[in-house]
């Protein structure tokens, strides 16, 4: 029928040995299930991209040195987020706009 052995114990070790392994894999869908949940979970708390930001310099007063679009991945450590406005008036005032994402061509500035 299924070329399975006739014998008692060899079906029984079998049984074992697939019992064995259905619990493997019960297991392993159970953590790519879990981690599946995490990864959505993280994407629905993850704050939304600020559509411009400004990288900040060291020292006192921490003077903005460049303009970012919101999720550049050339920006510092030291940035904070700013309004469409304030980006403009940032690069009026003479704040180097990045030369990667390009704020001053999204904002419709002239450099």
């Amino acid at each position: 029928m299924y070329d399975l052995p006739p014998d008692l114990l060899r079906l029984r070790a079998l049984r074992t040995w697939y019992a064995m392994w259905l619990s493997r894999i019960d297991e392993a869908i159970a953590a790519a299930e879990q981690r599946e949940r995490e990864k959505r979970q993280g994407e629905e708390r993850r704050r939304p991209t600020p559509d411009w930001i400004v990288e900040l310099g060291i020292g006192v007063g921490r003077p903005p040195v460049e303009v970012h679009v919101g999720g550049c991945r050339m920006a510092g450590k030291r940035q904070r987020i700013i309004t469409r406005e304030q980006a403009l008036a940032a690069l009026a005032d003479g704040v180097r706009a990045c030369i990667h994402c390009r704020p001053d061509t999204e904002l419709g500035v002239l450099g």
